[in-house]
């Protein structure tokens, strides 16, 4: 994958979650951003708003979309790893994934998505998703390239 994006809601502070962020961010060899979306608003409707605009306004008319969303499709850490597989086959080289924040996302947002994705049908905190998310990317590069790292 030529470029993969990230836009997250909420700034992760110094500490583990943070660490392994770095730690997975840092094994990635594909070219990675990660956007961190902030509101400064305090009602909860303008803040999930907020965020969505934001949210909208990093998304690329040029990537494929991978919306993380409890209403999405769970997938095994080979079938994701074979999705991107198939994206880089037929020619996109840009993949946005976006993770909401603790009010979740709107429907206009959800409705940008080429793919949802869940990772299950408990409610994960948006942090522990970044660190999750982030851990399956470099699974899923290591499984492409051949490398023992994943285990069936």
């Amino acid at each position: 994958m030529k470029n993969v994006e990230l836009i997250v809601v909420g700034k992760l502070s110094k500490g583990p979650l943070y660490e392994l962020c770095q730690d997975f961010a840092k094994r990635i060899s594909w070219p990675l951003k990660i956007h961190e979306i902030e509101s400064k608003l305090k009602d909860p409707k303008q803040v999930q708003d907020d965020e969505a605009n934001k949210i909208i306004a990093k998304l690329s008319s040029s990537a494929f979309v991978v919306i993380l969303d409890e209403r999405g499709n769970g997938l095994k850490s080979l079938d994701f790893a074979k999705t991107i597989q198939n994206l880089q086959n037929s020619g996109e080289n840009h993949i946005q994934f976006v993770i909401g924040g603790a009010d979740g996302l709107t429907d206009a947002v959800r409705d940008q998505a080429n793919f949802l994705l869940s990772f299950g049908q408990q409610t994960w905190p948006h942090m522990f998703a970044r660190v999750m998310l982030l851990e399956q990317i470099y699974r899923a590069q290591q499984i492409l390239s051949g490398h023992p790292y994943h285990r069936e």
